[in-house]
């Protein structure tokens, strides 16, 4: 699966330090699990927490999902020994909460090296604070290493004290600037959790407006949020006809020697054809995925 194809359209946080929750997400329909060790977990139990999500890693079973490890922050006292024990562990990525500048991404990435961490391991920086927002493209350049910027809107409400509102306006130019520069760097990024998660009506209204923004898929913080962050972000059936069409169409019209299509009474050009590339390799992920379980 490439990276450009990989779905993120529900990426759930699941609680490090409990066992059973772990197991279940094994057969949840997420795209991406979020193992966490650091807000979901207390003091007492970050390290039983951690010896239980490496022994998760290294167990397995979690089919084609993508399996991230959120650590605690290096100004903590549990920081470095999660970076190296997840490192050494191999997930897709390392989610390192509250960046806010290059310099903390290369403290991650040297403690991941000497822990032996493969290429494979990807780093994912947090965006919850107004530093980190003002530094978001210096944290993009930082290192090879990054795929992902997830926003922490609870955080950053915090920290701009601010106030949760349905329109979403105290935190639309945080969003806004992190999407220019993960486009612009070639970043995925993830919107910030819905914290109702019993209001489904409330969810999908969230869900779509990060989809209308641009954002590839939804940090949830309940499995009762998965189904509504898929069928939001996910390609409909509909939409997937109108790309094959158009990809169809293009096709004909180039080997005429031309260069612009119609499909439905609407201009078919280059651009359109590379988004409904993209939908399709998205929508054969998302097929893949659901077989494998």
């Amino acid at each position: 699966m490439t990276e450009a194809a990989r779905p993120r359209r529900s990426v759930l946080y699941m609680p490090g330090a409990k066992a059973r929750a772990i197991e279940k997400s094994r057969g949840l329909p997420a795209d991406a699990l979020i193992l966490d060790l650091e807000d979901a977990v207390g003091p007492t139990e970050k390290e039983l927490a951690r010896d239980l999500v490496v022994g998760a890693l290294k167990e397995g079973g979690f089919g084609l999902r993508e399996i991230i490890v959120r650590v605690n922050g290096l100004d903590t006292e549990w920081g470095e020994a999660d970076i190296r024990a997840a490192a050494a562990a191999a997930p897709d990525a390392i989610l390192v909460p509250k960046v806010g500048s290059a310099a903390d991404l290369h403290a991650v990435e040297k403690l991941m090296d000497e822990a032996g961490a493969p290429a494979t391991t990807r780093i994912w920086a947090m965006m919850e604070t107004p530093i980190g927002i003002l530094n978001a493209r210096e944290i993009a350049e930082a290192t090879p290493r990054l795929a992902c910027f997830v926003m922490g809107t609870n955080d950053l409400v915090k920290e701009l004290e601010a106030a949760h509102t349905d329109a979403r306006t105290e935190v639309m130019t945080s969003l806004g600037m992190c999407l220019l520069v993960a486009r612009a760097f070639g970043l995925a990024i993830l919107d910030g959790v819905y914290n109702a998660y019993q209001d489904a009506d409330g969810n999908r209204a969230a869900c779509a407006l990060g989809k209308s923004m641009g954002f590839d898929g939804k940090t949830l913080i309940h499995p009762a949020q998965l189904e509504i962050a898929n069928e939001e972000f996910g390609p409909s059936e509909d939409a997937i006809a109108l790309a094959r069409r158009q990809v169809a169409a293009f096709e004909e019209t180039r080997a005429k020697g031309e260069a612009v299509a119609v499909v439905d009474g609407r201009i078919v050009e280059n651009l359109h054809v590379e988004v409904a590339q993209k939908l399709l390799a998205q929508a054969e992920a998302i097929a893949k995925m659901r077989e494998a379980g």
